[in-house]
């Protein structure tokens, strides 16, 4: 009877950590990722830009879910569109796993 509720509890705790991904880009490349987010996203989003300073660890994982479902850029939406959905899901998987309550939070230096 007790190995049932291990069982049970290990299923449990499984299910558990597997819902807690929310949703990130599903077939991001983070390393690419990064890259796209240091040649097209940095030159606006860094501390000496006009714009907001921005980096992955600015937001939770479900805030940059939350921004990419979303499908906005407010400032300037032309940068979205000139990237490919390939793109996109890269740079949002790399700010995904770099969120700041993520395992590895961090800025993009």
């Amino acid at each position: 009877m007790m190995n049932t509720y291990i069982k049970v509890g290990i299923a449990i705790t499984i299910a558990l950590s597997l819902g807690s991904q929310v949703m990130a880009a599903d077939g991001g490349n983070p390393k690419k990722g990064k890259h796209l987010y240091k040649k097209e996203c940095k030159a606006c989003h860094s501390a000496n830009s006009e714009g907001p300073e921005l980096t992955p660890m600015a937001k939770t994982m479900s805030q940059w879910d939350r921004f990419f479902s979303r499908d906005k850029h407010k400032a300037k939406p032309a940068i979205f569109e000139a990237l490919s959905e390939q793109e996109l899901k890269d740079i949002q998987q790399f700010l995904y796993d770099h969120a700041a309550d993520s395992d590895q939070p961090a800025t993009c230096g």
